[in-house]
């Protein structure tokens, strides 16, 4: 019955409500082992390590990066530590051993930031690699202080809980991910004691090389790879719904009770990732069902995603989107009958590493949307090199998604219900499979647009 679970950082950082709603929740004695918890840090903390992830606002990190000193802010990050740490005195943090650890961490890791930032201002090296060397040590400072934190609680309340510390700080073993994961549960009794494990794991490929922030989620992916548990939950501050309660309104929607990994997939093309794609891949592959909780409805069973699962009734499971893309339209008249347009433009958005969401075609012309953060003037440049006319316009994104929604008139309803609430759809397409339905519209239109989608939906 051994499970192996993630707890997001806003889930953390309600710490007793974790204690409370998903440890203690309806189990005593023997019930409480054979669990894995892998955790992210406290909810603001990697912002302050790294960047803020919303709004880009500079960490820890950045001063590393543009050559400053690093050590006084590395000094206020003790401080701020240390006062989360006292957040969590009255639920049985042990402090003094809290803040001995924090303090201790964080010099060790000041100690490898410096020899990084002298071989850096040598210029005998690619800074490239130096700095995403700054990067693992960083983020392994927040999972390691949230990991350690959580399971001095759990211990203090008579729970045999066991700390993982997959950060390597003081290990100097040269272990790829997989082996150090290996490593650390080798002589582990899952049967007797709860493992909390850090969402960061130090690895010789590194781990943020390939998946920056989404990295918590990947290690848990690969725990649960390596440990094949009965299940995989991750606890959320929310329920994956219908669609967004904070724009049609709670009484609006529902949790989804079943869906599948495609699904998950869709969702998490339009960044609203139930898992990263890259952790939930192989989960789908081994077969291992992974399901959605929200953390402070512990009664609720959630979200189950399989890898067989197709609703059994014809019907849109989730309505969501972005405002957050961009779509380029590139024209030619030389396009029509000419073979290899399409791809001369896909080698450039390789040449880039830009993907997009969303493609669509006509005889002269080829329209690619893709995230606006991902932006890049001197892909336009290349492109209006080879190409007549090129036209980057704002848009915003809503979606249809569903296991089992190929029926008639479900498009002309979607876009009838756009049109009666005044919205132009700029573009619009589907795959042969109809799992996902896409529309692209104003920006100014969404919100209004998954209202009205919604309300069409819901009265199918």
């Amino acid at each position: 019955m051994l499970t192996v679970e993630k707890i997001g950082g806003t889930s953390m950082s309600a710490l007793n409500e974790v204690i409370n709603n998903i440890i203690l929740f309806e189990r005593s004695g023997k019930e409480l082992y054979n669990r894995v918890f892998v955790v992210s840090a406290f909810s603001g903390v990697t912002n302050m390590l790294l960047e803020n992830k919303k709004t880009g606002a500079p960490g820890v990190y950045h001063r590393i990066a543009k050559y400053q000193d690093f050590h006084r802010p590395l000094k206020n990050l003790i401080v701020q530590l240390k006062a989360i740490n006292k957040q969590y005195k009255s639920i049985g943090l042990d402090l003094a051993l809290a803040d001995q650890f924090i303090e201790s961490h964080i010099k060790e890791a000041e100690t490898y930031l410096e020899n990084l930032a002298n071989i850096l201002a040598s210029g005998y090296v690619s800074k490239t690699g130096i700095l995403q060397a700054a990067r693992e040590i960083l983020a392994s400072i927040g999972e390691s202080h949230s990991a350690f934190n959580f399971t001095n609680i759990l211990q203090n309340k008579g729970i045999n809980a066991t700390l993982v510390d997959l950060s390597g700080f003081g290990d100097h073993h040269a272990f790829t991910i997989d082996q150090r994961i290996k490593h650390a549960f080798k002589n582990i009794d899952l049967e007797n004691t709860i493992c909390i494990v850090t969402g960061y794991a130090k690895g010789t490929e590194g781990i943020m090389r390939e998946f920056d922030r989404g990295y918590s989620e990947v290690t848990f992916s690969k725990i649960a790879g390596f440990l094949k548990p009965k299940e995989a939950i991750i606890h959320k501050e929310y329920h994956l719904s219908t669609a967004d309660p904070g724009l049609v309104g709670i009484e609006n929607c529902i949790p989804v009770g079943y869906t599948n990994y495609d699904i998950a997939d869709q969702l998490a093309d339009v960044g609203m990732e139930a898992i990263h794609p890259k952790a939930s891949k192989p989960l789908e592959i081994g077969g291992i069902n992974l399901r959605i909780k929200n953390t402070f409805e512990p009664a609720h069973p959630g979200t189950l995603i399989t890898r067989e699962f197709v609703c059994e009734h014809k019907r849109v499971e989730v309505i969501t989107g972005t405002e957050k893309l961009l779509i380029i339209d590139i024209y030619d008249p030389s396009m029509v009958g000419s073979v290899g347009s399409d791809l001369h433009i896909m080698q450039t958005f390789h040449k880039h590493n830009v993907s997009y969401t969303f493609k669509a075609t006509s005889a002269n012309s080829i329209s690619i949307v893709i995230w606006e953060q991902d932006f890049n003037k001197k892909l336009i440049s290349d492109l209006e090199d080879d190409f007549e006319k090129i036209t980057v316009e704002k848009v915003a994104m809503v979606c249809l998604l569903g296991s089992n929604m190929d029926e008639p008139g479900l498009l002309g309803k979607s876009a009838l219900a756009l049109t009666e609430s005044g919205i132009n759809i700029k573009s619009a397409g589907f795959a042969l499979r109809k799992v996902n339905i896409q529309f692209l519209i104003a920006r100014e239109d969404f919100k209004t647009a998954i209202i009205a989608l919604n309300k069409a939906m819901s009265q199918a």
